[in-house]
């Protein structure tokens, strides 16, 4: 008898699981809410105990943020080629933040040097506020577009205005705290990558002009010139080099060549310590090679793997774009497939799951949730949280299982999900794609 409810009781929860109608709309309110307030509170708690520059362990303040500002005083001080000799570097940051500052390294391309002295011209703090208020807007802003771009025009405005439960979403994203805690890029990549994508139909030169402005970030591009190519944008491919073109002309302009150099002789160490030899922390790192690396493969088997899974994900975006599938699912498509194909990503690079998950949510509203969506939706929304602290204590590359997974379901959904069933009334996603179509 007791075998027998057990069984049931699993039954029921995997059907459950299956279905996802335990994702109700006032619980999905109720989980963000909290989901914000303790993310608010932790944030209020270390602004509170810091000193307005480090926190109560002796760090800086959103820790990564202090290379940007340290990287941006060397370009004003007139020796923009130093934020690539890591000596001179710690040595700003420990005269700035403490002799016991750990290390923080600058690993981007000379563009990024013009934001980092930009916001060097700032003292730290309200740089760092700057920094992330103006980037935090940014993303909600191309949230906002991927929404309204895939709104159906047919549905009527709600009285009262748009569902705001949007907004609470995607700010209760546990990627956002992660983005924070580091003050790093993550809010911009997903903005200029979300809001490039979500107007590639209708504004073609500025998708191309934010994507090439997506430069800072050369392991994010890998699939977007293929993408481009495949379904013939050659506006969008035209205002991406041109971007890029007029970008590094400034920075040469501005910076001289000695920055070039500079990157390209660090560039083979970066790629050897920080990817090879994980000297930050394979349970950091995204993706195949980080995963086989973390469970003790050797480089070349890393590389292997990592070469078939990129090579399959590419082969995959490339019909997409050319097969004309639905905008939403080629652009998730894309998104997380650059998370697959990238040679690493960090936590904070999660970030490129928010713009996913609004695209799969519009589409999944329009045409229905397939089998265990909306669960993995789920669990794809949280695992941010999650990802480096299970990675790190139980082995388990979680964050990379579950973008393959995704990778997977997008899949299935562009080649299966024209005739599902129209998602049921009590959805919690549905309202959230409800807002207005842009004017005309």
């Amino acid at each position: 008898m007791g075998q027998a409810v057990k069984r049931h009781a699993v039954s029921d929860l995997a059907a459950t699981l299956r279905s996802g109608d335990w994702l109700t709309r006032e619980r999905v309110r109720l989980w963000c809410a909290a989901l914000l307030g303790v993310s608010g509170l932790a944030l209020a708690v270390v602004a509170a105990t810091s000193n307005g520059m480090t926190d109560y362990q002796g760090r800086p303040l959103a820790t990564d943020f202090s290379c940007f500002w340290t990287a941006g005083r060397l370009v004003l001080d007139g020796h923009p080629a130093a934020a690539y000799d890591d000596a001179a570097l710690a040595a700003l940051q420990r005269a700035t933040f403490g002799p016991q500052t750990p290390f923080y390294g600058w690993l981007y391309p000379p563009f990024f040097l013009l934001v980092a002295a930009l916001l060097a011209t700032l003292p730290y703090p309200l740089a760092l506020s700057a920094w992330l208020a103006t980037t935090i807007a940014l993303y909600v802003l191309a949230i906002r577009t991927i929404l309204q771009t895939a709104a159906d025009p047919a549905t009527p405005r709600e009285r009262g205005g748009p569902d705001r439960l949007w907004l609470l979403v995607a700010l209760a994203f546990p990627a956002v705290l992660v983005t924070v805690g580091h003050g790093q890029n993550g809010f911009l990549t997903a903005a200029l990558f979300g809001g490039a994508l979500a107007v590639l139909d209708r504004r073609p030169l500025l998708a191309g002009v934010l994507i090439g402005l997506l430069v800072y970030k050369p392991q994010f591009g890998l699939l977007i010139p293929l993408a481009l190519l495949a379904g013939g944008r050659w506006r969008t491919i035209a205002a991406a080099a041109a971007t890029v073109v007029v970008f590094a002309g400034v920075t040469l302009a501005l910076l001289g060549p000695e920055p070039w150099r500079a990157f390209l002789a660090v560039s083979g160490a970066v790629r050897t310590e920080v990817l090879e030899q994980g000297v930050a922390g394979w349970h950091k790192l995204h993706g195949v090679f980080a995963w086989t690396r973390f469970w003790g493969g050797p480089v070349d088997l890393a590389y292997g793997l990592h070469a078939i899974v990129a090579l399959a994900t590419a082969l995959a975006v490339v019909w997409a774009f050319r097969a004309r599938v639905r905008p939403a699912l080629r652009a998730a498509l894309l998104l997380v497939g650059t998370l697959v194909v990238a040679p690493h990503s960090h936590d904070y690079d999660l970030m490129l799951l928010g713009p996913a998950l609004a695209f799969l949510i519009t589409d999944a509203t329009r045409h229905g949730f397939g089998p265990w969506e909306k669960t993995l939706l789920a669990v794809v929304y949280a695992v941010p949280l999650f990802t480096r602290a299970v990675a790190e204590h139980l082995m388990i590359p979680l964050g990379t299982i579950v973008i393959l997974a995704l990778l997977i379901t997008i899949l299935w959904r562009c080649t299966n999900g024209g005739g599902l069933a129209a998602a049921p009334s009590d959805s919690v996603i549905a309202p959230l794609a409800k807002l207005p179509p842009r004017p005309n």
